[in-house]
């Protein structure tokens, strides 16, 4: 468990915490919410003992572990390898497995029974820890994350520097979930993550064994993953039963309540201001006004939450243009020998709202950039309807932004005509208001310069937005603005993001870009996803029937019985054939069992007998049964490494067959 007691943060006249207190226990699936600089990360550090903080603040019950997953990509050691860096996860326990071999070793020379004492003291605590870790699987669940999350098998002996910063990112995610520790706190974990990856994260985390703290601006992430919410805002921190979606309607019903007591409190306020400066130079009111001022100075002003700033944003009206919007054809891309994608087409409509999804690495980046002029492609054509224009939004924008400028400037130099009024108004939209439009691009944060970067890119007039993961490093509040806004663009609208929930409320069409080839969906994220769901199905439903047609049908023609009989006998041979393969490795994996069995039965017993402290007297007897213990569990461990090749021999030859 962990506590937080009455934790306060104030930075000049700012309280970023005012006395802020909680609880974290052991299960608990909690969702970090507020806006862009509430203090959310700040929280996840101080929590997971990155961030000091005075003592006593924050407690945590004996045996605890806190892992951390930042936004920031961390440095890795020139010349590691992308399994080695996966395995220095498991470090302390590979250490204790070190010592406990050194301390066997040790046991089979030393006399000194006091020596003795403490060594099996240690022995039996190491052991007990290994136990009780997956020590012994390390190997199959590396693999099994790294996998999971994107890598082949072939990257394992990459090193680490070789790969993009998208991917080190999910190599430190995967370093998190292979520590496994008591408390998780992952700070955008979703940030580098195609669908496929995050339905796969998912299911792992529902699984997971201790606490996870998770700040997500993935909303079906947050509501998929948690079960209770925690909100900051102005300082303040506000526990919520329930996922994000749950949160919403909990929290708006509370708004209503603060809505009415600030209007209250509001008019209260106005009308004792009134009756002081009407009556303020009235000797006999004197009394009263005072009474009144000082009644202003204690009360305890009402703030309504950060939210309560919203700014609605809509999109000025799409520059007329011809019914197509933009035909693609052919379209091919290649880097040296790697084929990126090949021969990509489809067509868009005026008005149409296109996403573009597949795994990292499937091109959807690169054709983006094709499509907006950025980067060549190899081959075939690219035609933009009559009277098209487009604007271009990619991941790296924000940090392209010239940092002399101030946030007004930067918008003023995109287009000179608008009025300043016009630029401060959607400056606003995007959150930028009073003295914020006066600051230099050099001080922003992440999500501010996302921010600005999408203003300068709505700016621009255009018919055709092209967009690569603009939701990145922007609140729920953003998100939501501009969501609402793309819902009601008139013009057309290309995108790539992994934000499901973000892209369900506007897009009309799903381009899947998978193994070099593209195929169009019509419908939303979800329509998209429901039909390859049913596609998955009836592909798994296939191999069965196909297995289950032994038996010919009455009255068919004699063709078919014969066709029938043909597939039966090339079914019984592939059994045959199968059977052959697969037989020697069952009965290996059959013996490997039955040693893993009796030496584990045998170290029990030798565990038992060295317990007893009566062997100490005879010192011989004690190296003796010290040397076989070590022997036993050095034969364990090969057993355990056999048992799981045998089981990958076994599984690799059933797939091959596909029975």
């Amino acid at each position: 468990m962990i506590t937080i007691n009455n934790l306060s943060i104030q930075y000049g006249e700012k309280h970023l915490f005012k006395n802020i207190s909680g609880r974290i226990n052991s299960r608990d699936r909690i969702g970090l919410v507020g806006v862009n600089g509430a203090g959310k990360s700040t929280l996840l550090k101080i929590l997971a003992g990155i961030s000091e903080i005075d003592p006593g603040v924050i407690t945590l019950s004996r045996q605890t572990s806190c892992g951390y997953l930042p936004q920031e990509i961390e440095e890795f050691d020139q010349g590691t390898t992308l399994y080695q860096e996966a395995e220095s996860a498991f470090a302390e326990l590979l250490d204790k497995q070190v010592q406990l071999n050194a301390i066997n070793k040790e046991l089979a020379h030393i006399t000194d029974s006091k020596k003795i004492d403490e060594l099996v003291t240690l022995q039996g605590e190491l052991q007990q820890d290994l136990d009780h870790s997956n020590i012994f699987q390390m190997r199959s669940t590396i693999e099994k994350v790294l996998m999971g999350l994107g890598f082949q098998t072939s990257d394992f002996d990459r090193e680490c520097n070789e790969f993009s910063g998208g991917w080190l990112m999910r190599l430190m995610l995967a370093k998190q979930l292979l520590a496994s520790p008591t408390f998780l706190f992952l700070d955008e974990p979703t940030n580098h993550l195609d669908l496929e990856t995050l339905a796969w994260l998912e299911n792992f985390l529902g699984s997971y064994p201790g606490a996870l703290i998770i700040v997500s601006h993935d909303r079906l992430f947050l509501d998929n993953m948690t079960t209770s919410t925690w909100e900051i805002s102005l300082g303040k921190l506000t526990v919520y039963k329930g996922n994000y979606s749950r949160y919403l309607i909990d929290k708006e019903e509370r708004l209503q309540v603060q809505r009415a007591a600030y209007a209250n409190q509001q008019a209260k306020i106005d009308q004792t201001k009134r009756f002081v400066d009407r009556f303020r130079a009235k000797s006999t009111k004197a009394k009263q006004v005072q009474s009144r001022i000082k009644q202003l100075e204690k009360m305890d002003i009402i703030e309504l939450d950060d939210s309560e700033s919203h700014i609605k944003f809509t999109f000025p009206p799409a520059a007329p243009s011809g019914r197509l919007a933009i035909e693609v054809l052919d379209v091919c891309k290649s880097y040296e020998k790697k084929q990126v994608f090949n021969k990509i087409s489809f067509e868009l409509q005026r008005g149409d709202k296109l996403a573009i999804v597949g795994v990292n690495g499937a091109g959807k980046s690169t054709l983006v950039k094709i499509l907006a002029g950025i980067t060549a492609k190899d081959s075939g054509a690219i035609r933009l309807g009559h009277n098209v224009s487009l604007s271009y939004f990619g991941q790296h924008q924000a940090q392209e932004l010239s940092t002399d400028y101030t946030v007004l400037e930067t918008l003023t130099h995109v287009e000179a005509d608008k009025t300043l009024t016009q630029t401060r108004s959607l400056l606003g939209a995007f959150l930028f208001r009073g003295d914020d439009v006066d600051k230099k691009v050099a001080v922003l944060s992440g999500g501010e310069k996302s921010r600005l970067a999408l203003a300068k890119m709505i700016a621009t007039p255009a018919n055709l937005l092209i967009m690569d993961e603009p939701t990145n490093h922007l609140d729920m509040m953003s998100q939501d603005i501009l969501q609402d806004a793309l819902a009601q663009y008139d013009g057309t609208i290309i995108i790539v993001s992994h934000n499901r929930f973000f892209l369900d409320q506007f897009v009309n069409k799903v381009l899947e870009i998978k193994d070099g080839k593209s195929t169009l969906y019509e419908g939303n994220l979800s329509h998209y996803l429901e039909k390859i769901e049913k596609e998955k199905e009836l592909h798994a439903a296939r191999k069965p029937q196909q297995k289950g047609n032994d038996a010919p049908a009455k009255n068919t023609p004699k063709p078919a019985q014969q066709k029938g009989k043909k597939a039966r006998q090339e079914q019984a041979e592939m059994r045959r054939k199968l059977g052959l393969k697969l037989n020697p490795l069952k009965k290996k994996l059959a013996e490997s069992e039955k040693n893993i069995e009796e030496l584990e039965t045998m170290k029990a017993q030798l565990e038992s007998i060295l317990a007893d402290p009566e062997l100490y007297k005879d010192q011989d007897a004690f190296a003796e049964k010290s040397k076989e213990y070590a022997g036993t569990e050095r034969k364990l461990e090969r057993c355990y490494l056999q048992w799981e090749e045998l089981q990958e021999k076994v599984e690799a030859v059933e797939a091959s067959f596909a029975l």
